[in-house]
């Protein structure tokens, strides 16, 4: 899956656009490189996600098209 798709499915970021344009700017980190929104992930993968406020960086558990917004988090594990 890309990692544009994962932050919207996981609800990470609210739309695919969003996070394609965090991608763009270099806001997306993937096991300590810069990522393109068409980087494939999968499981296992580091994940840095760089806001103007902080960072969030999280590991990638599971992979799935579409999960219900009770099983979004389910996706993922915050590491710091």
């Amino acid at each position: 899956m890309r990692i544009d798709k994962f932050l919207k499915v996981s609800r990470i970021l609210k739309r695919r656009t969003l996070a394609q344009q965090a991608c763009e700017k270099g806001k997306v980190i993937i096991n300590g490189r810069e990522a393109k929104p068409a980087k494939q992930i999968k499981a296992g993968d580091e994940v840095e996600l760089q806001f103007t406020g902080g960072a969030v960086k999280f590991r990638i558990l599971n992979i799935k098209e579409t999960v219900k917004k009770d099983e979004a988090s389910s996706l993922y594990e915050i590491i710091e």
